[in-house]
């Protein structure tokens, strides 16, 4: 099981680091997503920003937890928005941009949920941390 969340891990951060590229650089893509949209370029370089600290979260192995809620989160903004506003398919990519959405959707959300104790803790450290008065 161990190597298993480590390959989701990898790949799911792999696919979010892949991605920048195209959000940092302007590519043609990018630019028509958020345009449409109505997101560029503010949505594009926060909606990188994110991916990047999703996918940093998800490699270090004390926080893969926190990476997996926070790429599903990114992911589920990503898979509604082709399905409200830009569809399935965006410029003739076959549907891959909404394909590797759901790998990493789906990728964390098994992380989350197997890692789901290390969510506890994290609770329960902020709970501790709002509680107690310097």
């Amino acid at each position: 099981m161990k190597n298993f969340i480590l390959v989701l891990r990898i790949v799911a951060a792999g696919i979010l680091l892949q991605t920048l590229f195209f959000k940092f650089t302007g590519a043609e893509e990018s630019v028509y997503i958020f345009k449409t949209l109505g997101a560029e370029p503010f949505g594009r370089w926060v909606s990188g920003v994110m991916e990047l600290i999703a996918a940093t979260l998800l490699l270090v192995p004390a926080t893969q937890a926190l990476g997996a809620l926070m790429s599903m989160g990114v992911m589920a903004g990503a898979i509604m928005s082709h399905v409200l506003f830009l569809g399935i398919e965006v410029q003739n990519d076959g549907g891959l941009l909404f394909t590797l959405a759901l790998i990493v959707f789906v990728a964390s959300a098994i992380i989350a949920y197997v890692r789901r104790s290390d969510l506890l803790i994290y609770l329960n450290r902020t709970q501790y941390l709002k509680t107690k008065t310097i």
